[in-house]
């Protein structure tokens, strides 16, 4: 493929969730009056995930209220949309998508927004009962699963899991919750953290079987039980597997690209051949920010970075603007709000620790004297005040102090 223009006339976006959409959106903003092309693997029109294990499967909400546009916001796109299709290759040479519709599209501005799949436990054939959760699909089957009632076993102590054990308890299902590190969420959390959160569960009648896996899942025309690591056998009507997930790159086998744990990316979001872009779950990319390489699975990034790649897709060379953002998550459980932004560092700084009718901490992370993460729980305006020090690159010293100043002011 030739050098493109400065401005592209045939844009392709590969993924309709909050990347794509976002990218859609701001090539529109910024004036993109060519050919916008958006392919989509799931069936629905854009809806946010983040309700999937929480409102939408207690119920508290209709799947529709989770829409992230109107059907007059999106036609105003003026986009071709081919929703329920998948991208299956790419041939950056010629500059063509080819789709298990059979349809060929052709671009010369690409940007790669398929996000990821929900991992599978090894050796298990999907059957009844036996549930990941990324889409609304998921999302109503599980609920209809617990609806019976039962016992649900969760393989993964992590947000998602952990999400769906709390609605799962407000359903009236019996949940345990399988997990091999000796404290849940250990590598995000620490250990204060991570074992307050676990009381958390069990005083809503969560149970727990730590430093244990699931070895195979018992049940073959639909799930009965779960067989541990160590021999152990639990009865279930349902399994919830929450042990991540893997970025969508299957198609990508024989493009040339760097898909090796998501697309490798330079700062700009650009994966190497001219006009290719990156964003979401998908990009894995240097972030100025932190002077390193990574991937970040999170709300924020995903709508953040569709809009960054559009900008760069059309920017000439010279106008283009690094992608440095300091990464933010969050997660509800019960009346628990849990919020991490940066990303881990190997100093910790505990700075409240107050026992209560509600938990609440603040951690910060460091390498080198230098934050690099803050974690809060039940702590927002505090939290708000550190995430910009992140971005400031504060000393640790100076983030404790302003920590504390704000929790006790």
């Amino acid at each position: 493929m030739t050098d493109r223009s400065p401005t592209p006339r045939r844009v392709v976006i590969v993924g309709g969730s909050l990347a794509g959409l976002h990218a859609a959106e701001e090539l529109r903003a910024a004036g993109y009056d060519g050919s916008l092309t958006l392919v989509s693997a799931e069936r629905r029109a854009p809806y946010d995930r983040p309700p999937l294990s929480k409102q939408v499967l207690t119920g508290e909400w209709p799947l529709d209220r989770a829409a992230l546009r109107s059907s007059e916001e999106l036609a105003a796109l003026q986009a071709e949309v081919h929703l329920g299709v998948h991208a299956t290759a790419l041939d950056v040479s010629r500059g063509i998508v080819t789709t298990d519709a059979g349809l060929d599209l052709p671009y010369d501005g690409l940007i790669l927004a398929t996000g990821c799949t929900a991992r599978s436990l090894r050796g298990e054939t999907a059957r009844p009962g036996l549930h990941t959760l990324r889409t609304d699909e998921d999302s109503r089957a599980l609920r209809q699963t617990l609806l019976g009632g039962g016992h649900l076993v969760v393989a993964g102590a992590g947000f998602i899991g952990m999400e769906v054990a709390a609605a799962a308890r407000a359903l009236g299902a019996d949940v345990t919750v399988v997990e091999p590190w000796p404290v849940p969420m250990q590598a995000a959390l620490g250990d204060r953290i991570g074992t307050a959160l676990a009381d958390l569960h069990r005083a809503h009648g969560v149970k727990f079987r730590l430093g244990q896996t699931i070895s195979r899942v018992l049940g073959a025309a639909r799930v009965g039980g779960v067989e541990l690591s160590d021999g152990t056998v639990l009865d279930a009507d349902a399994v919830l597997v929450g042990i991540g997930a893997t970025p969508a790159t299957d198609w990508l086998a024989g493009s040339g690209l760097d898909a090796n744990d998501g697309v490798a990316c330079d700062a700009y979001l650009a994966a190497g051949p001219p006009g290719v872009y990156a964003a979401g779950d998908l990009a894995r990319w240097d972030n100025p920010l932190f002077g390193t390489r990574m991937r970040v699975e999170h709300w924020s990034n995903a709508t953040e970075q569709g809009a960054a790649a559009a900008r760069n897709l059309l920017a000439a060379p010279e106008d283009r603007k690094p992608f440095a953002s300091v990464p933010y998550f969050w997660s509800d459980q019960y009346d628990t709000s849990i919020q991490f932004a940066g990303r881990p560092g190997r100093e910790r700084v505990p700075v409240v620790d107050l026992d209560g009718p509600q938990p609440e901490f603040l951690v910060l992370t460091g390498e080198s004297g230098t934050l690099t993460g803050v974690l809060s729980v039940n702590s927002p305006k505090a939290f708000l005040r550190l995430r910009r020090m992140i971005n400031n690159k504060a000393s640790l010293a100076d983030a404790a102090d302003a920590a504390r100043a704000l929790r006790f002011r």
